[in-house]
């Protein structure tokens, strides 16, 4: 989740100069954690950062609604470790994983591309509240508050989200009914 306050999207939006330098800052961190998480290795996950960060400058005029913030700065990121795996993966043999990349537990590019795509495809109110919960690791009655909506609410969404990921998965074949 991005931590920051909706008067200062606010005045980032307004254009802010000052707001959208603190916005920016506050940002990187809670981007660069997720786009760790979405993007096959750290470098590309410090590009889409960038390239999330250079379209907040250019776009931030654009949002509609100061709600619609987080999710729309973590779609930028997200398509763009998409490009990047897609750019990649066409132009020949991905990189060489690092020491620390290589002792972590390995997700196969192909399901990590089709959990994404899962996720990318939910309903948004769905999409927001497994991201937040799942991706961003904020607890209930976080992902509550920063919605708006009761704790029950949060855990029903997930719920159904979670099914839809794990259908759109299995319909893929990455694990039999019964698995």
């Amino acid at each position: 989740m991005i931590r920051a306050s909706a008067p200062l999207i606010e005045a980032a939006c307004a254009g802010d100069e000052r707001a959208l330098s603190q916005l920016l800052s506050v940002c990187q961190p809670d981007l660069k954690r997720f786009a760790r998480r979405t993007c096959a290795n750290s470098e590309d996950a410090e590009d889409a950062v960038q390239v999330a960060l250079w379209q907040l400058h250019r776009k931030i005029g654009t949002l509609g609604t100061v709600a619609a913030f987080a999710t729309w700065l973590f779609r930028i990121v997200e398509r763009e470790c998409y490009r990047i795996f897609r750019r990649s993966s066409s132009g020949g043999a991905l990189p060489e994983p690092s020491a620390a990349e290589a002792a972590a537990p390995q997700i196969p590019t192909d399901l990590r591309l089709d959990l994404t795509k899962a996720i990318a495809a939910l309903p948004e109110p769905y999409r927001v509240v497994l991201v937040l919960r799942d991706v961003e690791e904020l607890t209930a009655p976080e992902v509550a508050a920063s919605l708006g909506v009761s704790v029950e609410a949060v855990k029903s969404r997930l719920h159904r989200a979670r099914a839809m990921v794990r259908e759109s998965l299995m319909n893929g074949g990455y694990w039999n009914q019964e698995g």
